[in-house]
């Protein structure tokens, strides 16, 4: 067949030849004897060759003879796949040989392609008889090795009853050598618990063969000898904890059955050590019963040395004798606690009426010392303690000693309301503004021998109790009790707030005068001695409520809060800074009052600024100076300057506007006025004042807007084209009443001022750019007598006007100022709480924690000379 394909296509490839020959010509390259698939395929002589000796019959060899033959199929029809490609990839280049020379050459294509299809039918015929050979040839080895895999099942099942039988009888062998040595005198523990665990182990590979009588004889049998040896075990260690006097037993015999009682198992063993507690713990209980006296709460520190002895009289006689890992000792512990909270219950609830708030702590602090000595001798907490050994012992609910006294604690946190309630009585109420003015004499008459007065000490104590306080609770209970003692801290802060800071605030109406003038200086001081105290409370509660979440148990944690009366401190620090703008407001009031009585209509020159400048001056830079010394945070510093600024203005605007008529030389004069004023301003805040600041923008646009309204007071009306172009450039609105303001405060007359206005309706109409709003229509011709519009309700908090609203709960500033009555809509507002360097870049500086460590709460406390 290879001679004739080669002699057929003498045209086709070299390549595709040489494939066809390498499939057509494969007998004689393989050694194979199933290639040969001609009558003379002889199937015995093919299996002889393939398995020459009875040893390759092995399963193993079969599976590598089935291997082989399915991939010499695979290698077969891989083979016919590529040939079959090539074959058409030939055609293809031959029939575009035919297009391009003609139709010379079809009838030799006809002939190759017909020779091709011919050796394509001898290939699928060939691997058709190599399909058929391999499957009769699978299923002559399948026959061949059937009777070999049955002897191979066989020889797996004699082997596995072979070994079960040899098992069976060493656990018989066991059970009876168990027996002998149950029944020796002595006995001997060590060979007891080795034959015992192989008995057992053995015993437990025969569950499954409960049915075969035999077998469930023998496991019945090694059930009962370990019925009897916990029987004789339990007898044997009973007279070991009652060292029974007519049945001495040596500590090396029992040192010697621990071993068989860790092979009997975990039950039994916990059953052995809870035996032991109880057996340990029954004179205990006969001693300290709930109804004799050395069970009363004030014989709770002999409960203790009774057991610390209980524990030495373990480590003397008993720790050699029981393994380390049955931790005996910690269990005798934990059922000691057990008995000793139910009669610590008891005698809680027995002295209830009578109980003192002394007797209660002591109590609670020497069960919690002794807690604590039980968690270090054992390497853990005692509630960790608790956790693992109370399943030993079947306690179900496992509690501490101390929990005994929870429902009892009321006692003690009424007692330290009590106790608060004792540190603020002097300053609360009617007596807070007594207080208040003892302070104030205080500080005058000892003002120049000691150091400034920062805080009421008030605060400080009672901050001092609260760390004390948070210390001894700590130690006793991180749970209910620290939450139900932090909730009457709160308690406390609010009454602080409200009946001690914000009640000082309050005057008697006795010194409510009007304005005469006069600074009073020690009103100032109180002021801010308020605001400094109501600032150290509000960020030293803040430390509080972090140091008790750190401290009590996550389960309380989410009611530790101290917000709301942190905001309560907050709006104190309002109150405070709205007294100290009052204060300002009386010290300007006489100049302003001075500046409306001067008849302005009638000044001829300006020759300088007026009187009433150098007085307002003056005033201001009295208050400023005892508010700066007094103000210990620079944050409050600058609102307070931000919103003073702003009364000021707008105080001055009030009384420029009832000064009208001006005319022009009395507007120049104010004018100049004004530039005093403005240089004032941007001195008040000394040296935290920065050129280019915003403070400084602020002054100097809202002075700029005044000096713009004088300007048109100053320029004359005739023209009158002129007069409203001018103010058109200068105001650049297009508003009527606006500009009547104007006229009003020139005191022009009606009639002039009707022409004035039809020509300013005439030229704005034309001029559609303009604004209808400028920064006069903020402007009120007919104000009131105070800039300062604030009430103080029933409960002691301030109701703050727009000037001064927006100071949050850190102390910032963020409302819109008085500079809105000017025009300012974006008002002035006070920076965020930062230090400012002389630098002017603002920068925002961490301030430093107040106090690293809790016990610091108190140091104004500590410095006493600096505190009242």
């Amino acid at each position: 067949m290879a001679n004739r394909s080669t002699t057929t296509l003498p045209d086709l490839s070299p390549e595709i030849i040489q494939s066809i020959q390498s499939i057509l010509s494969s007998s004689t390259q393989f050694q194979d004897p199933l290639d040969d698939l001609s009558q003379n395929f002889n199937v015995p002589s093919s299996l002889n060759s393939l398995f020459p000796e009875e040893s390759t019959l092995s399963p193993t060899s079969i599976e590598a003879v089935q291997n082989k033959l399915a991939l010499s199929r695979k290698d077969t029809q891989e083979n016919i796949t590529r040939l079959r490609n090539e074959l058409g990839n030939g055609v293809s280049t031959k029939k575009e040989d035919d297009v391009v020379e003609g139709g010379e050459r079809e009838n030799t294509n006809d002939v190759r392609m017909g020779a091709i299809q011919e050796i394509i039918s001898d290939l699928l015929l060939q691997t058709s008889l190599i399909r058929e050979k391999s499957s009769e040839s699978s299923h002559v080895v399948h026959e061949i090795t059937k009777d070999i895999q049955l002897l191979d099942v066989a020889k797996r099942n004699l082997v596995t009853s072979i070994g079960t039988l040899r098992k069976f009888g060493m656990m018989v062998n066991g059970v009876s050598q168990l027996e002998d040595q149950i029944a020796a005198v002595p006995r001997k523990y060590p060979d007891v618990a080795q034959s015992l665990a192989a008995v057992k182990n053995l015993a437990s590979t025969f569950k499954s063969s409960m049915r075969v009588p035999r077998i469930a004889l023998v496991l019945k049998r090694v059930q009962e000898l370990q019925g009897e040896i916990r029987g004789i075990l339990e007898a044997e260690f009973d007279a070991f904890f009652l060292q029974d006097p007519s049945k001495t037993i040596k500590r090396s015999t029992i040192s010697d059955a621990c071993g068989v009682v860790d092979v009997l198992g975990e039950d039994f063993r916990n059953h052995l050590i809870d035996r032991y507690c109880v057996v340990e713990l029954k004179e205990y209980r006969r001693i300290f019963r709930a109804t004799d006296e050395a069970g009363q709460l004030d014989n709770i520190s002999r409960r203790f040395a009774y057991f610390r002895r209980l524990l030495s009289t373990y480590d003397t006689d008993f720790s050699p004798v029981f393994p380390p890992e049955w931790k005996v000792d910690c269990a005798l512990s934990v059922k000691w606690g057990d008995i000793t909270r139910e009669d610590l219950s008891a005698a809680l609830s027995k002295a209830a009426a009578a109980l003192s708030v002394t007797l209660l702590l002591e109590s609670l602090q020497q069960t919690t010392d002794f807690e604590i000595f039980l968690g270090r001798k054992f390497g853990s907490s005692y509630t960790e303690m608790l956790v693992e050994i109370a399943p030993v012992l079947g306690i179900r609910n496992p509690k501490p000693m101390s929990s005994a006294f929870e429902p009892h604690m009321g006692i003690f946190i009424d007692a330290q309301d009590k106790a608060l309630s004792d540190i603020l009585v002097p300053h609360r109420g009617a007596k807070s503004r007594t207080s208040l003015d003892e302070v104030q004499m205080s500080i005058s008459s000892s003002e120049s021998e000691n150091p400034p007065i920062r805080v009421l000490s008030s605060s400080t104590e009672l901050f001092y109790f609260y760390a004390q306080n948070m210390d001894q609770c700590s130690k006793l209970s991180t749970k209910e009790l620290l939450a139900d003692m932090f909730a009457v801290w709160g308690k406390w802060l609010r009454i602080y707030s409200e009946d001690v800071l914000m009640a000082s605030m309050k005057r008697p109406e006795r010194e409510r005068k009007s304005f005469d003038g006069r600074l009073n200086v020690a009103e100032i001081k109180h002021a801010c001695l308020l605001l400094n105290t109501a600032d150290y409370c509000q960020e030293t509660a803040q430390e509080l409520e972090e140091k008790v979440r750190e401290k009590i148990d996550e389960k309380f944690r989410d009611k530790i809060t101290l917000q709301a009366e942190r905001d309560l401190f907050v709006s104190v620090i309002s109150a405070s800074i709205v007294a100290l703008l009052k204060e300002l407001e009386a010290a300007i009031e006489p100049a302003l009052v001075s500046m409306q009585r001067t008849s302005w209509i009638t000044v001829e020159n300006v020759s300088g600024e007026s009187a009433y400048i150098s007085d307002l001056v003056q005033g201001v830079q009295n208050v400023v100076n005892v508010i700066r010394d007094n103000v210990e945070q620079k944050k409050y510093l600058r609102n307070f300057y931000d919103k003073a600024s702003s009364l000021i203005i707008t105080k001055f605007t009030n009384a420029l506007v009832k000064s009208r008529p001006l005319k022009e030389a009395g507007a120049e004069q104010m004018l100049l006025d004004l530039q005093g004023l403005r240089s004032c301003l941007l001195k008040v805040p000394g040296p935290l004042a920065v050129e280019g600041s915003t403070y400084s923008k602020l002054i100097t646009k809202a002075t700029s807007w005044l000096e713009t309204l004088l300007k048109l007071v100053i320029a004359p009306v005739d023209p009158v084209e002129g007069f409203v172009q001018n103010y058109i450039l200068l105001v650049g609105d297009s508003s009527f009443s606006n500009f009547q303001k104007v006229l009003d405060l020139k005191g022009t007359p009606r009639v002039v001022q009707n022409n004035l206005l039809d020509s300013f309706l005439t030229i704005t109409s034309t001029q559609e750019q303009l604004e209808s709003a400028s920064f006069l229509s903020s402007l009120d011709m007919d104000p009131g007598s105070s800039a300062i519009n604030t009430t103080v309700s029933a409960s002691g908090r301030a109701s703050l006007p727009n000037l001064l609203s927006g100071i949050s709960s850190s102390g910032k500033a963020d409302a819109t100022s008085t500079f809105a009555s000017l025009g300012l809509t974006g008002g002035m507002t006070s920076p965020p709480p930062t230090n400012v360097d002389g630098s002017g870049k603002g920068e925002v500086k961490k301030e430093p924690s107040r106090i690293s460590d809790f016990r610091r709460f108190v140091s104004f406390a500590v410095r006493r000379d600096t505190t009242l």
